[in-house]
């Protein structure tokens, strides 16, 4: 009772009228489709991060999920099965919980919209409140769980027996005889069981970091705790920040607890475990959460956050389409989405992908959800990246359709009324859409009044032709065709026009800056292989965009990383498909506020470089050296949930992507049976050769001897983004969703070379 009370203080929400509606619970009319339509009540635990419901399921009477597997909650009929399977009338009553990964979206109705509005603003206000957490206050909510999972009677005391269940619930093997004398060690009153104060003193003593002690230690040199010049030398000599006496005074008023130190200006241990846990003690460097870089370049000085066949929720063959999968990638930032566009029934047109039994969705229903969801997380402009399969007359329902919907955020004229010569910038079209696409003729028809024709014929795009190919084995016949195509959509198309690729020599000669290509990612890797700089140069003033292999069926991916290194700006990979490159890309947009713009080093945008990524001829002289220290992990989540025994293994592995030169992989040696809080203190170190271009990436696996290792948790992010010192890592699951819980501890340096 007493955690349970303390979780409730510290997401802030005791007494909240809305969290009392949530664990009184109500009943919700759970829609799956028009006809199965099911009344189920459903409450919030009293942990305040799980939801129970009934199930009519004959295994499976009563069901649970976590409050941390919820996305976003969205009020109203926001969902394809809302709006498929029910009536407008309904609107007021409706809200849907978005899960993250494909965890099919659970669409519920109240009886009144009131109701509705209430659990919305329930759930809501729980997770934002868990978001905001301190990664310390994450830990002891983590810990209460399991305390309160391992109290089988619910007396609020723990036995022997139930303290050997709670360990294995964190991860923590312990033989018989350290369980005893933990036990005892705590049991003050030597009732044979814990309670109260014992169950206190219990959790002080699992939560121990030793790690910590030595670092504070080392420093605390007033009093036996750290005064603000004791302070301010650990963030000179261990942080290596540029601080001054001002930001330790600052520190010590935001988290020090303790009111005496705090009058003498000194902070204490629990003080400085606070520091550490909190966005300051992170390894991402606080001021790249913010958009820092300057947006007013040209876009093609950007890396953009790109996405492939994004109206794909799996794989490429027989997968579902769905607006959800273009929400998705837009909420994590991506700036430039696919769309497949084919003729459908009715005269209206759909995406899906061609030649495949993957599942159609109407393009009007597409452009309604990119409308909506665009700029939700970024301001900066979104590119629309059209694959037109269409008819003529489909075509112009398309153009109707984003001119319609996308209202004035779509451009449809140059900025300025003159020619323009060069790309505007993200500042200059935030809050706009670009279509990417064949254009009938070229810019300055706009300026000269030129008249042309209603429709011409024009190649079709290389994808299209490429896929077709690729597909061969499931197609029973395909030729590279010419499509007609529309005036109507060809005159939206401005900055982003779809040419062949004819060589690097006949698109300076001959392309105009807006002209741009698009290369499979074999093409793309030979060319950044065999001719890097004049690709580098190619990119210094025209867009390119990479795609996945259409032989890629199960929507896998390519390593982005030599294409970012040739400076390539849409480098699309399937944002459906958990994986390693998938993880780069998140680390790769991670800074600059998460925008989804991130401005390429100087030595990619400058026509003076012959910078080769290679060879590292005429390249940027910043090498250094990094060095990585592994201290310790915190509360990693069990694997293997089913086998109630099951403990993990874990090492820790560092990996450098970057140019080839700093491509590098190191780990630590395993720890058996201790998930809770590992320590290995390894040190490692990296000769860097680009830091502007090189990613950092950590690993936990689950070392298994017969088997591959399972992931446990990564965290990747630029190097030019990392923070010197003892730092905190968050940690990530396959799918890029933080481990609430769960943190890795290291010390980094990073030195220039003299």
């Amino acid at each position: 009772v007493q955690c349970l009370r303390i979780m409730n203080h510290s997401l802030g929400l005791e007494g909240d009228p809305d969290l009392q509606f949530l664990l009184d619970g109500g009943k919700l009319i759970k829609i799956r489709s028009s006809s199965w339509q099911k009344s189920r009540f459903y409450k919030l635990e009293e942990d305040c991060k799980t939801l129970w419901h009934e199930s009519h399921k004959i295994f499976k009477r009563n069901q649970t999920f976590s409050i941390d597997d919820i996305d976003s909650v969205r009020k109203g009929r926001q969902s394809e099965g809302f709006l498929k399977h029910t009536d407008p009338s309904v609107e007021d009553r409706c809200f849907s919980i978005i899960f993250k990964g494909r965890k099919r979206n659970l669409d519920l109705m109240a009886n009144q919209g009131h109701e509705a509005k209430q659990w919305v603003s329930g759930l809501e206000k729980i997770i934002n409140n868990m978001h905001n957490l301190s990664r310390q206050q994450k830990s002891e909510h983590w810990i209460f769980n399991c305390m309160r999972k391992a109290d089988k009677n619910e007396d609020n005391k723990m036995t022997l027996k139930e303290l050997k269940h709670f360990l294995r619930q964190i991860n923590v093997e312990v033989d018989e005889t350290y369980a005893a004398d933990l036990f005892k060690k705590c049991d003050k009153s030597n009732s044979g069981t814990l309670e109260g104060s014992e169950i206190k003193h219990f959790y002080d003593l699992l939560t121990h970091r030793e790690e910590i002690d030595v670092i504070y230690g080392k420093y605390a040199q007033t009093e036996g705790q750290m005064s603000a010049r004791d302070l301010l030398n650990f963030l000179l000599n261990e942080q290596r920040e540029q601080v001054s006496m001002q930001d330790a005074l600052k520190l010590i008023e935001k988290y020090e607890l303790d009111g005496t130190a705090k009058e003498k200006k000194h902070m204490t241990k629990d003080g400085f475990l606070m520091y550490m846990h909190q966005e300051e003690g992170s390894i991402l460097n606080p001021k790249h959460k913010h958009v820092y870089q300057d947006m007013s370049q040209p876009l093609n000085h950007y890396f953009i956050s790109s996405s492939h066949n994004t109206y794909l929720m799996e794989d490429q063959l027989r997968g579902p389409s769905s607006t959800e999968a273009y929400i998705k990638a837009l909420m994590k930032s991506c700036r430039c989405v696919e769309l497949d566009c084919w003729d459908g029934p009715n005269g209206e047109p759909v995406i899906y992908h061609g030649y495949t039994l993957t599942s159609k969705v109407l393009f009007r229903d597409v452009i309604k959800a990119v409308k909506d969801y665009a700029f939700k997380t970024s301001d900066y402009p979104v590119i629309l990246s059209l694959e037109n399969h269409c008819s003529v007359d489909q075509q112009k329902l398309m153009a109707h359709h984003m001119i319609a919907i996308l209202g004035d955020a779509l451009l449809t004229k140059p900025l300025g009324d003159t020619l323009p010569g060069n790309f505007p910038s993200p500042e200059e079209l935030k809050g706009k859409f670009l279509i990417k696409g064949k254009r009938l003729n070229k810019l300055d028809a706009i300026f000269n009044n030129n008249s042309t024709v209603d429709e011409d014929t024009v190649s079709e795009e290389d994808e299209a032709a490429e896929s077709k190919e690729d597909l061969s084995i499931y197609i029973v016949s395909f030729q590279k065709s010419k499509i007609k195509l529309a005036r109507e959509l060809s005159d939206i198309v401005i900055y982003c026009k779809s040419v062949h690729f004819n060589g690097f020599e006949h698109a300076k000669d001959n392309q105009a800056f807006y002209e741009m290509s698009s290369f499979k990612e074999s093409k793309a890797f030979s060319l950044a292989q065999n001719s890097a700089t004049a690709y580098i140069h190619h990119n210094m003033d025209k867009l390119s965009r990479i795609y996945p292999a259409g032989s890629r069926t199960d929507s896998s991916n390519y390593n982005p990383v030599p294409m970012w290194n040739v400076g390539c700006q849409i480098v699309a990979l399937n944002f459906q498909t958990p994986s390693k490159e998938m993880h780069l890309n998140q680390g790769r947009f991670l800074q600059n506020g998460l925008c989804g713009y991130i401005l390429k080093p100087g030595f990619l945008r400058s026509f003076s470089s012959q910078f080769d990524p290679s060879t590292l001829t005429k390249g940027p002289c910043s090498t250094g050296s990094l060095w990585v220290k592994i201290c310790s992990t915190q509360q990693l989540p069990k694997i293997n949930k089913d086998k109630h025994k099951s403990i993990v293994d874990p090492l820790v592995r560092v990996e450098i992507y970057g140019v080839p030169a700093d491509n590098a992989s190191k780990e630590t040696h395993y720890i058996e049976n201790n998930g809770f809080n590992p320590m290995w203190n390894e040190n490692f170190q990296f000769d860097i050769q680009v830091p502007e271009l090189a990613m950092l990436r950590f690993v936990v696996e689950d070392y298994d001897s017969t088997s591959q290792n399972d992931l446990i948790g990564q965290y990747c992010l630029p190097l030019t983004s990392v923070q010197n010192g003892y730092r905190h890592v968050p940690l990530l699951t396959k799918r890029g969703d933080i481990i609430s819980s769960a943190g890795l501890f290291v010390h980094l340096m990073l030195i220039d070379a003299e």
